[in-house]
C-alpha cells in the first residue's frame, strides 16, 4: 500500500504534530482532528485507511467514536488503533470490545507504533480484499458479513445485484467508460443504503459488474427500488445521445457477427431471511443466484425475490424460485 492515509485523532496539539511528523517521516500521508465529532466525519468524507484514536477527547471520546465508526457500513471497514495513557486492562478490553484493532499506551515507542500501524494495515488489506476500483470490501468481507448475520440469527436481507448488457457497453465505449458505470453504480449502492438501508447497511463489490447490499427486511424493497430508479436513470447518461436516442449499441459478437444490444439495466435479486431462513452462506448464495438467472430473462430492469415461505418448499434447492417481477 503506497502513501497509506493515517487519521489522527487528538485532542492534544503538540501530541497530533509529534505523531504527524513522525507518520509522515515513515511514509504516511496524514489527516488531523482534534476531537471525535470531526474525526466521525473526516473518516465518511475521506475513508483513511486508518484511524489513531485518542481515547480522552473533548465531546465524543475514543471509545464512542469507535463505535460509531463500526456502527456504519461505510466506515466499519476501517482499522482503527487506540491510543491512550490508560494502561489498565479493563480500559484496553473496552477498546477491543468496541470494535478497535489494536491498543498503544502513551508514552509509546516510536518504533513499536509504527510497527503495528503498519501490521494492522496488512491485516485489513488481507481481510478486506477491497475493490481497487470502489474501493467497498471484496469477497472474503462480503462472505465474513453475510456469515456473522446468519450466526446472529437476526432476518436480513441479501440483494444481489448484477448489470445487464455491461460487456457490450464495455466493449463498445472501452475500459475507461466501462469503469465509469461501475463507479456509477457503486456510488448509487453506497448513497442509498445511508439513505434507506438502515444503521445495518452493508455494500460490497464482488468483482466486475456485481455487486452486493445487507439491509434489514423491512427496508430492502424500497432500497432496491431506490437503486433501480437511480440506475436507469444515470446510466442512460453514459451513452451517447444518438445512442441513448436509438435505445442500443451494436457490437461485434465472438461471431464476428454485428448484434444489436439494449441499453444497460439491473437485475437485483433479492432474498429475505425473515420469510425464507437460512442456516448456511452456500444455502443463500444459491437462491440469489436462481433468482437472478430467472430475472436475467427478463428484459428491462427488474427485482426478483422469493415470495415463498420454508414450510411451503419440500425441497428448496430443486425447484425454480417464484418471483416477483417490477420493472423499471
Amino acid at each position: 500500500m503506497a502513501n497509506p492515509r493515517i487519521l489522527i485523532a487528538e485532542d492534544e496539539p503538540s501530541l497530533r504534530q509529534v505523531l504527524r511528523t513522525l507518520l509522515e517521516c515513515e511514509g504516511f500521508s496524514v489527516i488531523e482532528s482534534g476531537n471525535g465529532v470531526d474525526a466521525l466525519r473526516l473518516a465518511h468524507e475521506e475513508l483513511p485507511d486508518l484511524a489513531l484514536l485518542d481515547v480522552m477527547m473533548p465531546d465524543l471520546d475514543g471509545y464512542e467514536t469507535c463505535r460509531q465508526m463500526r456502527a456504519s457500513f461505510a466506515t466499519r471497514h476501517i482499522p482503527i488503533v487506540m491510543l491512550t495513557a490508560r494502561t489498565e486492562s479493563a480500559d484496553k478490553v473496552r477498546g477491543l470490545e468496541g470494535g478497535a484493532n489494536d491498543y498503544v499506551t502513551k508514552p509509546w515507542v516510536n518504533r513499536e507504533l509504527v510497527l503495528r500501524i503498519r501490521n494492522v494495515l496488512e491485516w485489513s488489506a488481507q481481510q478486506r480484499a477491497a475493490s481497487p476500483l470502489t474501493g467497498l470490501p471484496g469477497n472474503h468481507s462480503i462472505n465474513d458479513e453475510i456469515r456473522r448475520r446468519l450466526g446472529s440469527g437476526q432476518p436480513f436481507a441479501l440483494l444481489q445485484i448484477d448489470v445487464d448488457h455491461f460487456k457490450a457497453f464495455n466493449d463498445y465505449y472501452g475500459y475507461s467508460r466501462g469503469d465509469q458505470a461501475i463507479q456509477m453504480l457503486a456510488r448509487i449502492l453506497t448513497e442509498a443504503g445511508l439513505q434507506g438501508g438502515g444503521a445495518g447497511a452493508f455494500v460490497g463489490h464482488i468483482g466486475g459488474d456485481d455487486f452486493v447490499v445487507l439491509a434489514s427486511p423491512d427496508t430492502a424493497e424500497p432500497l432496491a427500488e431506490t437503486i433501480l430508479e437511480g440506475f436507469n436513470t444515470e446510466s442512460r447518461q453514459l451513452y451517447d445521445a444518438e445512442d441513448r436516442e436509438r435505445g442500443h449499441v451494436e457490437v461485434l459478437n465472438r461471431r464476428h457477427v454485428v448484434e444489436r444490444f439494449p441499453l444497460m439495466s439491473l437485475t437485483i435479486a433479492m432474498v429475505n431471511t425473515e420469510s425464507f431462513p437460512v442456516s448456511h452462506l452456500a444455502e443463500l448464495i444459491d437462491i440469489a443466484q436462481e433468482l437472478k438467472a430467472h430475472g436475467k430473462g427478463i428484459p428491462g430492469s427488474v427485482l426478483v425475490g422469493e415470495r415463498r415461505r420454508r414450510s411451503e418448499v419440500a425441497a428448496p434447492a430443486a425447484p425454480a424460485a417464484s418471483a416477483d417481477r417490477h420493472a423499471a
